[in-house]
């Protein structure tokens, strides 16, 4: 058994998202303190946070879909009162706000001078079809707030997106903000997902889509590109749904490289950034950028290891 000196507190919203990761701690004996983002308080005018060890941020964009969008608000500012109090936090409140933001993501990948899909930012649904002149269609209205595929439309034509605002059916979700971007053909068929773990590379796997829906939630993909069902301990009541499959990939170099530049400016220690090769041309464009991993089910088939062995090793030695 190993032992903190102080729980560690696990700051979540999802109500199966972290079962692997409660049993793991709790196998070990490792003291640690559920603290529900959905219902939460915290004294602002007392304390000094040294009750727990480290607090892991494992909050959801998508909360919203299940009721609890108020919690994302509150999560921005519990995360800065923990940062002022000094208090050591996993994905703390530089992560979350480049977690919650599609269009920060753009900026920062801007920023390091990395592909991705062109795109414009607007506040009212009724800027959308201006904002698609000069894009390549077919493009997607995506809410800056989203997780999941949340809040991510598909338009063919400018004629309908058009006619999809001067119906009132384009919405931009929480914040009322969002991308219009091109959409990009996956070569393929599959985007690919690279995961850190403590900023550095941890592994990486392709998953295939039919392009119907866009929630790549690695948690709940169903089986294995050679039709093997997967366990899906994580998300059982969404997995059988989405038709995904997966397969363990080794990535280039390069993308490794860039993956870790990209989460060390977003201060994301434990996350994913998905990337997208375009059919049309071969580019490789990053397109969404997470502090958030839901590690693939039954990772053990699919990429050799449990992660979340590796996580509560890496959890105990910075509570530690």
């Amino acid at each position: 058994m190993t032992t903190t000196a102080r729980p560690i507190g696990i700051y979540y919203e999802h109500p199966d998202w972290f079962r692997p990761l409660f049993a793991e701690l709790d196998r070990r004996g490792t003291p640690y303190e559920r603290l529900d983002a959905g219902r939460h308080r915290y004294d602002a005018t007392n304390g000094d946070g040294s009750q727990y060890g480290l607090v892991f941020n494992r909050m959801s964009p998508s909360a919203y879909l299940r009721g609890r969008g108020h919690s994302i608000l509150y999560t921005l500012n519990y995360l800065a009162h923990l940062q002022q109090l000094g208090v050591r936090v996993v994905n703390g409140l530089d992560a979350f706000r480049v977690e919650t933001s599609k269009a920060l993501q753009l900026s920062l990948l801007k920023s390091l001078d990395l592909p991705f899909p062109a795109a414009r930012v607007i506040n009212h649904p009724s800027e959308a079809p201006a904002a698609s002149e000069g894009l390549r269609f077919p493009v997607v209205v995506k809410a800056n707030i989203g997780g999941s595929g949340a809040g991510i439309v598909r338009f063919d034509s400018k004629a309908d997106l058009q006619r999809a605002v001067d119906e009132g059916r384009v919405e931009l979700g929480l914040d009322q903000t969002a991308l219009v971007q091109e959409f990009i053909p996956a070569r393929g068929g599959h985007i690919t997902r690279v995961e850190v773990l403590g900023g550095r590379y941890l592994y990486a796997i392709n998953v295939y889509s039919t392009g119907e829906s866009f929630n790549l939630c690695p948690a709940d993909i169903c089986q294995s590109t050679d039709g093997t069902k997967l366990a899906r301990a994580a998300c059982p009541a969404d997995a059988p749904k989405n038709n995904l499959r997966v397969e363990g990939y080794a990535p280039p170099a390069e993308v490794i490289a860039d993956v870790e530049r990209i989460m060390a400016a977003a201060n994301i220690e434990i996350g994913g950034v998905e990337y997208i090769v375009d059919d049309r041309d071969g580019q490789r464009y990053y397109y969404d950028i997470n502090a958030l991993s839901n590690f693939v089910a039954d990772a053990p088939r699919v990429i050799g290891f449990d992660p979340f062995a590796r996580l509560v090793d890496f959890l105990e030695a910075e509570a530690r």
